[in-house]
């Protein structure tokens, strides 16, 4: 069994957890998420926090339960923290705007890239800088990586766009004899 699912799950203030119907809701100060819960797991409230157990003793349901207790977890911090990623964007010509709910990207097409930003997620892009915040983790990092792909660093000149912090490994170029 997962160790992460061993112990309760401590409720921060002002925060809700509700398990019916199949569905995990979770409300706090920043809105409010809602998972399908997994037939294998089972979602508990209690005087001393969430706890998650198993309902069988299978493999799969043992392998479950710290899947769901971290999703437990990145929910009741979603709601009450938030999240965020950075992206930078590194090249010359390469560029950013917000207007309104949609993301112009400039990236040495032939053409301007543009994204829908997704419902419950901020983004404020500065120069080089594209902040993406939202409650919902996975929303977060999945719009980042959607972000990311439409220009991914390269190698040999580390032009394109990436995480902050994230280390780009340089290769050696063409050598002239």
């Amino acid at each position: 069994m997962s160790r992460l699912a061993k112990r309760p799950i401590s409720l921060p203030a002002q925060t809700e957890l509700t398990v019916s119907g199949g569905l995990i809701t979770v409300k706090g100060p920043k809105g409010t998420l809602t998972r399908a819960a997994n037939r294998l797991v089972s979602v508990e409230v209690t005087p001393e926090g969430v706890q998650v157990s198993a309902k069988g003793s299978t493999i799969e349901s043992r392998a479950t339960v710290g899947t769901y207790a971290s999703h437990v977890r990145n929910m009741l911090e979603g709601v009450t923290k938030g999240y965020s990623k950075k992206l930078l964007v590194e090249g010359v010509g390469f560029k950013w705007d917000v207007q309104g709910k949609v993301l112009n990207l400039s990236l040495g097409f032939s053409h301007p890239v543009k994204m829908a930003i997704p419902e419950g997620l901020t983004v404020v892009a500065e120069k080089n800088a594209l902040t993406i915040t939202g409650f919902d983790k996975e929303a977060v990092g999945q719009f980042a990586a959607n972000v990311r792909a439409q220009k991914k660093p390269e190698p040999y000149k580390g032009k394109g766009i990436r995480y902050d912090g994230e280390v780009i490994r340089r290769k050696q170029g063409k050598k002239t004899s």
